[in-house]
């Protein structure tokens, strides 16, 4: 079993910076991937960006390049969520989620899911 709490939601202007971060408990969690996803109203899940704790390895969907990183300072059982450069498009609820198995990039890979920060860039 995986526990994930997700945090540094909040508003922001646009152009502006937040910091996100995904604490995670369990066991065997360095064999886990985790990833970070973002739902709008009304939108389906979006991929935002992944990493594998074994590797160091990271993936990044299309409105993460350039603007959204995971830093590979992270405190322990944690994954930050860098972004910068934040739109009004940016609003949603973001989620990080654990898992063990399968393509990193697709929410159907994923076993474990927090229960989302509210990320809201006002223009």
């Amino acid at each position: 079993q995986v526990q994930l709490v997700e945090s540094g939601g909040g508003l922001v202007q646009a152009g502006g910076s937040l910091r996100l971060s995904c604490a995670a408990s369990g066991r065997f969690l360095s064999t886990y991937v985790i990833g970070w996803f973002r739902q709008a109203p009304g939108q389906e899940r979006e991929f935002v960006a992944a990493f594998r704790w074994s590797s160091g390895a990271s993936w990044y969907g299309d409105p993460a390049k350039g603007r959204f990183t995971i830093p590979g300072d992270n405190a322990p059982n944690t994954v930050n969520l860098q972004m910068s450069s934040l739109k009004p498009e940016d609003t949603a609820l973001y989620y990080c989620a654990a898992s063990r198995q399968g393509t990193p990039t697709y929410s159907g890979t994923y076993e474990y899911w927090g229960q989302g920060t509210q990320v809201t860039v006002s223009s």
